[in-house]
Parts: C-alpha cells; sequence; structure tokens
C-alpha cells in the first residue's frame, strides 16, 4: 500500500506549500519515515511546520489483536507547527519520526486526545518531553481513500511541559486544552512555559 504517500504528499503540499527541506529516519524493522518542513506565515510573525510522511503507508492496528490487518484500520501523520527563529526546532525531526514509528514499533494506535512522549527533549533546551495529540480536520484535511482503506488523518501535537502531561493524565485533554485557551497560551512558542495549573 505505499501507493498511498504520493497522494498523502500531495495533500501536505496543496495545505502547507512547497516543502523547503526534508529528512528521511529509518528504525530497525519499521519502513522509512520521513520528515517536510514548511515555512508560513501568521499574523503573528513566521511559523515552521514539520509533518510527518509515512506514518500512513500502513494502518494502525490493535496491539491486542492477534494477527494486524494490512488494510484495514486508522492512518495518520503528525503535524506540529513552531514560531521560527526563537529555539533550533529543527532538531524535532528525530523525535517527530520516533513518534510516527511508534504504531509499527509499538504496536500503538494515535489517535486525539493521547499522549506521546519522547523522553528527552523535543529540540536543544525545549521545556517539553511530550506532546498531546489534538483533532485533525482544521489545518490539513482529511484525505480519502477508496474503500476499504481508511482515510488518512493529520493530527496536530500541542507541545506538553512535565508538568502539563502530568495534570492532563488526571483532569484529561480537553481540560488542558481548556486551560491553555482561558489563559491565551501560545501553543506554537517553542520556549513558552507551563500554563497556570493550580
Amino acid at each position: 500500500m505505499a501507493d498511498v504517500l504520493p497522494l498523502v504528499e500531495a495533500r501536505l503540499r496543496t495545505a502547507l506549500g512547497e516543502p523547503d527541506a526534508r529528512a528521511a529516519v529509518t528504525f530497525l524493522g519499521t519502513d522509512r519515515v520521513e520528515v517536510l518542513r514548511f515555512q508560513d506565515r501568521d499574523q503573528d510573525g513566521e511559523l515552521v511546520r514539520y509533518a510527518t510522511l509515512g506514518m500512513s503507508a500502513l494502518p494502525m492496528s490493535d496491539p491486542t489483536a492477534a494477527l494486524a490487518d494490512p488494510v484495514k484500520g486508522p492512518r495518520a501523520e503528525l503535524v506540529i507547527s513552531v514560531r521560527a527563529g526563537l529555539a533550533d526546532t529543527d532538531k524535532v525531526l528525530r523525535p517527530l519520526a520516533v513518534l510516527a514509528a511508534s504504531p509499527q514499533v509499538e504496536g500503538v494506535i494515535v489517535a486525539p486526545g493521547a499522549s506521546l512522549d519522547v523522553g528527552e527533549a523535543l529540540w536543544p533546551g525545549a521545556p517539553f518531553t511530550s506532546v498531546l495529540v489534538a483533532e485533525p480536520g482544521g489545518l490539513v484535511e482529511d484525505l480519502e481513500l477508496d474503500a476499504p482503506l481508511d482515510p488518512v488523518r493529520f493530527l496536530p501535537l500541542l507541545p506538553m511541559t512535565p508538568n502539563e502531561a502530568a495534570w492532563k493524565r488526571v483532569h484529561g485533554a480537553q481540560a488542558l486544552q481548556e486551560r491553555w485557551l482561558t489563559n491565551g497560551t501560545d501553543l506554537r512558542d517553542p520556549a513558552r512555559g507551563s500554563v497556570p495549573l493550580d
């Protein structure tokens, strides 16, 4: 089912423009995962977006299933957006590829509301070691595939500080997102501090 990836890349280019850099990471026993970098602007300045390409080549399967279905199952790619020039965020390529490979390596299904932890800073000096998987559809629309294949969903990742990740485990993803919204947290700031959690 490798023919899914050209369609995925075309959807990313349509939504985000031409990538200005790409890198590939291969892990033992998994398919290659590429990470594409896109430059963008919003009302507050330059943004850089990183999107995986390769995670959706195979469907994610239930880790309790005796045999992985090679056709049916959810498919996804990951997207993270940060403000440009404030940190060495290009180093997020490897952690992002690790997260994209986790369904193949660890047999997990990555879905909105989940926390993903890379066990190290997302980039040098980053106050984040984990991300919250947000709802898809805002930045890059789902890519419908021919039946019986599930659509590819482009899942935004929101970096979390260790305190936020711990608070989210207790109170849930929705409560953390409401806390961010209430406090006007700039989730694209690569050096932001933790939102007030008391």
